[in-house]
């Protein structure tokens, strides 16, 4: 990703998400956003995922692969929906906001990986660069560049999209799978944001 993100444009993005997050939880409708006070990058259209974590474990994560609003608008709403949306875990509760550490992901924008098989898929993928795209039909399903971290192995990565797809793991060996890449800039909360 080439045009990043400011560290103060970073930190302003994370307030938000927080103070999205916690009006959310606690069932509090969000404020109008003053588009004209925010920093350029901050109003462009700009696709991001936020992902909530409680003591290193997954609390919820949610976002967009293409954008559609503001990045400022989108980290907004996709705090508030990985807080109470996300299908895997109950809603956040008030008592674990303090808990809760939030990352944010913004997203460049998708682009097809040609390939010829299954090699071939392997051998184009860049393990902690790319974040994956699979497409079959009327599914889809992507794993951030961080789920690296989890799963290093690439064939065990890709089948692990798959069954989040809701395919059998080793759709991708038997059939031409749409596939996608995309990069991220990632930044999280810390005592120094």
């Amino acid at each position: 990703m080439e045009d990043k993100l400011t560290l103060e444009e970073q930190k302003a993005l994370l307030r938000m998400a927080r103070d999205a997050m916690e009006r959310g939880v606690k069932g509090e409708k969000l404020p109008p956003m003053d588009d004209s006070i925010l920093p350029v990058h901050l109003r462009e259209q700009g696709a991001s995922f936020v992902t909530l974590t409680m003591r290193g474990q997954l609390r919820g994560c949610i976002g967009a692969l293409e954008p559609y609003q503001s990045l400022a608008e989108d980290v907004r709403a996709h705090a508030v929906a990985a807080a109470l949306e996300d299908p895997r875990f109950p809603p956040v509760k008030e008592g674990e906001l303090n808990r809760i550490e939030i990352e944010v992901s913004r997203l460049t924008r998708p682009i097809s990986l040609d390939y010829k098989d299954a090699d071939d898929l392997l051998s184009k993928l860049h393990p902690q660069v790319d974040g994956i795209i699979l497409r079959d039909a009327f599914r889809r399903a992507t794993f951030l560049p961080q789920v690296w971290e989890k799963i290093p192995d690439p064939a065990e990565f890709l089948n692990n999209l798959c069954y989040k797809m809701g395919a059998s793991a080793d759709l991708w060996r038997k059939k031409h799978l749409e596939v996608l890449i995309y990069q991220v800039e990632e930044f999280h909360e810390s005592p120094n944001l």
